[in-house]
């Protein structure tokens, strides 16, 4: 589910067979560890939490050897192995001591030396599982900690500004802020791994292995591929579909875009191009609910605010940002004239839907138990049973139908329990990435509260902004795309909404949950932002272009990914609500300006659109974000004449000079 994790986990396929067993031992015991936890004997979070952790951290050292060899060899093993009984350590002493551990009045040194263990394999864990960076960055919040006048290292205490100091820690104090209780590792960031996330990735595991994308893809193709600019409008829509179960980036990139990269560029589309609108679609993967890249779980926990309603707000903001991209993808087909594929060459709708039909079922059950209200735990185990249980009615209504023979039976049975299996397994090593991640920010989150960095964070923050909302917004967005180069999007929300949630908050009177949101949307610009575009890079190796020249593409089909949380800060009902009448007003506007924004962007409509008019159009956009109700009301009336003047001229211009414009998408 992370995106710097995606790549690492082949590293796995190319080892001994003998590890690849064990891998798949302990992911399969993981995964049915977590089903058991999900939907049958909840466990307190001292059990949950550290036994999680503890498999998460054998798994990961299995899959990552310390060299980057297909053989780890005597030294490889003697590194190694013993971080693997030291992840088996971690998963076995706080649930094993947890009654020593709560009844002591000072920490025991014992506990002192797993916990310092705990935090270092972490670490380790966390720089094979996702890069250096996030380590760097652990590393340094701990540095941070012991630099003060009674910390480890008081001499850091004079390096540093006044508003950054404080008293500093001791290593005793330290470790048993991060491992002996709830405020660090074993916090609210790793206990949403080891239950929501995990389940869910368990669910899109699941849903993978028995033909979910495909499914998907072919259905956007049977929908949308006739129409002009149909691969690329595929695109989109499979994107969506892919991230309601996958809420990967880079997964959608190389899932979707195998299928909709070729065909756009076969359709006239350039390389760069057709790699950057998939990028920029699956981005939305991450924002998609129901999964939200595990985003939405975070936000709950933290917001204190149910799961479904997480949801349902997100559903809007989604369709705003898959909207926009649609769009900016129609007005550069009409632009080149590209017209769609053949019905001969597309799939459809009926059969896809006659063969495909079983996996939105398990949609529907997910949707269904939530409204109910069930735990969002329970709702992911129950729908994994939905997942296994369509696919097996579909196996037997297709095995009576050729037929059944004693043979076939056995046949069938085996390939049902080595999916499984192979879901089982999948969904484990999907994990690895977040909950690692998600461990580390444990490490900055119990720093952060032990020392107050937080409060002081804020301070910084108003005084560079002067108090002034728009420019604290831009520190917001430079510090996520700063964060998101070197660390996974859930890890640089978690940081970001750690250090600046207080701010936007408490200083500037945002409601919680749409600063949560905020900080969540923008934490994903690194995917689609040069230089470092993660999605961007992963969609120029299948387009075959320029990496450079993806991104830049695909940032500017993205530009929704900026300008809807905007519109969640200046146009709260959108998010928290209010009279019906102002909340559709708004709704209204937002996706007046989107349509406005993308049509001068490109200069394009239904008919070229004058430069004038273009400039004209950037400032009613501007207009509707205005804080005055006066103010939206008039860039409202200027979008609606400016696109009512743009349909005109396209009704009056032949059509063949319709979709001439200069310049190219």
């Amino acid at each position: 589910m992370e995106e710097p994790g995606v790549e690492k986990v082949s590293v796995a396929a190319v080892q001994p067979r003998a590890v690849l067993i064990a891998i798949s031992i302990v992911g399969i015991a993981l995964s049915l560890f977590q089903l058991y936890s999900a939907g049958i004997q909840p466990l307190g979070l001292f059990y949950q939490r550290p036994i999680h952790l503890g498999f998460i951290l054998v798994l990961c050292f299995l899959m990552f050897p310390v060299t980057r060899e297909r053989r780890r060899g005597v030294v490889g093993w003697a590194i190694d192995g013993p971080l693997i009984l030291c992840g088996v350590l971690v998963g076995y002493w706080v649930p094993a001591n947890i009654d020593a551990i709560a009844n002591a009045i000072f920490p025991r040194p014992q506990d002192i030396a797993v916990g310092i263990v705990t935090a270092i394999v972490v670490l380790e864990a966390s720089r094979r599982a996702i890069g250096g960076t996030i380590t760097a960055i652990g590393a340094v919040f701990i540095v941070y900690a012991f630099a003060g006048n009674r910390g480890e290292l008081p001499f850091l205490s004079d390096l540093m500004p006044g508003i950054l100091n404080h008293r500093g820690y001791s290593l005793e104090r330290l470790a048993s802020q991060l491992t002996l209780g709830a405020e660090g590792i074993y916090g609210i960031p790793l206990g949403v791994a080891a239950t929501f996330i995990f389940i869910f990735v368990l669910f899109g595991a699941f849903l993978e292995v028995t033909g979910a994308g495909k499914f998907f893809i072919d259905l956007a193709y049977a929908t949308t591929g006739r129409q002009r600019g149909g691969p690329a409008k595929a695109a989109v829509i499979a994107s969506a579909g892919m991230g309601s179960i996958s809420g990967s980036a880079i997964a959608n990139v190389v899932t979707t875009g195998a299928f909709t990269i070729p065909l756009m560029k076969r359709l006239g589309y350039r390389p760069a191009q057709a790699g950057g609108i998939e990028a920029a679609a699956s981005t939305g993967g991450q924002i998609m609910p129901p999964l939200m890249g595990a985003g939405a779980f975070l936000i709950s926990e933290f917001t204190r605010t149910p799961y479904i309603e997480i949801v349902m707000i997100s559903i809007f903001p989604a369709f705003l940002y898959f909207g926009t991209v649609y769009l900016l993808v129609h007005i550069a087909a009409v632009k080149r004239g590209l017209e769609g594929l053949p019905a001969s060459e597309l799939p459809r709708t009926r059969e896809v839907l006659a063969d495909g039909w079983h996996f939105l079922l398990p949609l529907g059950v997910l949707v269904w138990l939530l409204v109910a209200g069930y735990s969002p735990m329970r709702v992911g185990f129950y729908a994994i049973l939905a997942v296994v249980a369509s696919a097996v009615l579909r196996a037997i209504f297709a095995f009576v139908r050729r037929g059944p023979t004693w043979a076939g039976g056995v046949a069938l049975l085996k390939v049902g329990v080595a999916k499984t299996l192979e879901a089982l397994e999948l969904g484990a090593r999907n994990a690895v990435a977040v909950s690692a991640a998600c461990a580390v920010a444990g490490v900055i989150v119990g720093v952060v509260g032990l020392t107050g960095l937080g409060l002081k964070f804020s301070a910084m923050m108003l005084a560079f902004s002067g108090g002034n909302l728009l420019l604290a917004l831009l520190l917001v967005v430079i510090a996520s795309l700063i964060l998101g180069m070197g660390l996974p999007v859930t890890a640089a929300y978690i940081v970001l909404i750690i250090l600046v949630g207080p701010a936007l908050t408490e200083t500037f009177g945002i409601p919680l949950l749409v600063a949560h949101l905020v900080v969540f949307w923008w934490s994903q610009d690194s995917n689609v932002t040069p230089p470092v575009a993660l999605a961007g890079f992963a969609g120029a190796a299948i387009a075959g272009s320029p990496p450079m020249e993806t991104s830049v593409q695909a940032w500017k089909f993205a530009k929704g990914l900026y300008l809807v949380p905007l519109f969640m800060v200046f146009n709260e009902p959108i998010i928290v609500g209010g009279p019906l009448p102002l909340v559709l007003w708004n709704g209204l506007i937002a996706v007046l300006a989107l349509v406005a924004f993308a049509a001068a962007l490109e200069g394009f409509l239904f008919a070229p659109m004058p430069w004038w008019q273009r400039i004209l159009a950037m400032l009613a956009v501007i207009g509707v974000f205005w804080p005055s109700l006066a103010v939206e009301a008039v860039g409202a009336v200027v979008i609606a004449m400016l696109l009512g003047a743009n349909a005109l001229a396209e009704r009056r211009s032949p059509p063949q000079e319709a979709a001439k414009t200069p310049g190219h998408a």
